[in-house]
């Protein structure tokens, strides 16, 4: 069985299980959330526009809100980090629009950064592995430069299952050597998912209004759904990985992660941009692309999506999954042309190999970007932890290390991977003229579109009777991301499905 089913994608199968019990009540529109900690962006931005409220002022209450939620209280542990400078930082965005100059909606806008992600500040860059605990990256990671130069306030970096979820198969999701063990804010027993654990539960936590999450094999579609929150897995090569620690450049890719889908596609506005050092040819027509302009509440009028068959029955569906069986009637009656389809798991053999070849071929080649930390080669990297008392292994680890390594076979193999996956989904979109994809949480999706290297959004559905996150995923064809954000925005205004977190036991 592949990486992608041993780790998190294993999990969302059981997320189903937990949906059974859950009744139509849980559909119900919340009351509307006024505390500075879920405004969104939008509205952060027109307080801020009135003089009702600065970056300075957000960002000392999200410092004191996660002092008492995240260190404290309920000990969410989602923030591995916080950076020291961000009150100058915010102070200095809070000058400048004073001054009449604002860079954008991300003006002064606090952001939690996956702790693998490079800042060339005081904080640390570590994957949650105390081996790569020392010298700070030299230079920020290519998105991490977009953002500054937004305006975006870097609050701190958030925890994840260790090396992105590839340290072992067998540690927690959300728990790292460094960062300790995430909980989920809805229910602190729950699984919080990996490996953007910390991010997910950060922002459904109230502890920013924007994160960054990383994803290769499921490690930002799965820790939305549990935590209930938007996350979007971007086409790969969309977003820079320049200064992100590596798995795979076939299928890594930070992504945005954010309690709403206009959140989620500002934040992706921010991040996007052309870069050298890691050169994706992309369609020309993605230059400059607002990923806000299509966000229409009648967004899904017209459209024709295809959903899993298994629903197309009478009765049988509100008892396999209530949650997403009323997802499907919201976006009927929103005007979208539902057609039951069956997607084929293509069963790609050799992903472990794939996984293994990767990091052996792209990990040395990060650490000697990294200078005075403990693991300057995987071997380092080996030996640390061997030494070092922990609960958890490093099979996977150790697995990479041992593969055998060749250019070519490395670029077949991932070449017969993506192709096989992304051919199940595009005889589907062919087959039945379909515009996208939707998929419930213990679908063939899960492993199907990240392999493929194709976008996908996961937007919230509703609470089930546990307390627990349910959730709808979005897909489509490579580079159809600004309609996937279109239809899931579009499903999320005609279900207002989000609950904040009970923080139950």
């Amino acid at each position: 069985m592949d990486v992608t089913l041993n780790g998190c994608m294993k999990r969302l199968a059981g997320i189903a299980l937990l949906s059974i019990a859950a009744s139509a009540a849980n559909a119900q529109t919340s009351a509307p959330e006024n505390r500075l900690e879920y405004l969104s962006v939008d509205e952060i931005n027109q307080r801020m526009d009135r003089g009702q409220l600065s970056s300075e002022t957000l960002v000392r209450h999200l410092l004191q809100r996660i002092d008492r939620l995240d260190k404290k209280g309920p000990a969410i542990n989602a923030i591995i980090e916080l950076n020291p400078d961000a009150l100058a930082m915010a102070e200095a965005m809070d000058r400048e629009r004073k001054g009449g100059y604002i860079r954008g909606p991300l003006h002064g806008i606090p952001v939690l950064l996956k702790d693998n992600i490079d800042t060339s500040d005081e904080m640390q860059t570590s994957a949650g592995s105390l081996a790569m605990v020392g010298q700070p990256a030299a230079q920020d990671a290519f998105i991490v430069q977009r953002l500054r130069a937004a305006g975006a306030v870097i609050l701190g970096k958030t925890n994840l299952s260790e090396w992105a979820y590839f340290r072992d198969p067998a540690i927690p999701s959300g728990w790292s050597g460094r960062g300790g063990q995430t909980k989920n804010p809805h229910v602190l027993s729950g699984d919080p998912c990996g490996s953007s654990s910390g991010s997910g539960a950060a922002a459904a936590a109230g502890f920013a209004p924007l994160t960054v999450g990383t994803e290769t094999a499921g490690s930002i579609i799965c820790p939305a759904s549990f935590n209930g929150v938007v996350g979007l897995k971007p086409t790969v090569g969309l977003l820079s990985r320049s200064g992100i620690i590596p798995v795979t450049h076939k299928l890594d890719t930070p992504g945005p992660m954010a309690r709403t889908v206009r959140d989620a596609a500002l934040l992706l506005n921010a991040m996007a941009g052309d870069d050298a050092a890691d050169p994706v040819q992309k369609p020309r027509a993605l230059t400059g692309v607002d990923y806000t302009v299509m966000l229409r509440p009648d967004a899904l009028v017209g459209q024709r999506i295809g959903y899993p068959a298994k629903f197309d029955t009478s009765a049988s569906p509100l008892q396999i999954d209530p949650q997403f069986s009323k997802a499907l009637e919201l976006m009927q009656a929103a005007g979208a042309t539902l057609i039951p389809v069956k997607l084929k798991d293509p069963r790609s053999e050799r992903v472990d190999d794939a996984f293994h070849m990767g990091i052996k071929r792209e990990l040395p080649r990060y650490l000697a970007t990294r200078t005075a930390i403990p693991a300057q080669t995987l071997e380092d990297l080996l030996l640390f932890n061997a030494s070092n008392a922990e609960d958890h292994g490093q099979d996977t680890l150790i697995a990479a290390s041992k593969v055998v390594f060749d250019e070519q076979t490395y670029n077949q193999l991932w070449q017969k991977i993506k192709s096989e996956n992304a051919a199940a989904i595009d005889q589907l979109l062919a087959t039945y003229q379909l515009d996208a994809l939707v998929s419930d949480v213990a679908s063939a999706a899960m492993n199907i579109v990240p392999l493929s290297g194709y976008p996908g959004v996961m937007v919230p559905s509703g609470i089930d009777d546990d307390g627990l996150p349910t959730s709808v995923f979005f897909f489509g064809p490579r580079w159809s991301d600004a309609r996937l954000l279109a239809l899931a925005y579009g499903y999320e205004q005609v279900a207002n499905a989000r609950r904040t977190p009970a923080f139950k036991p």
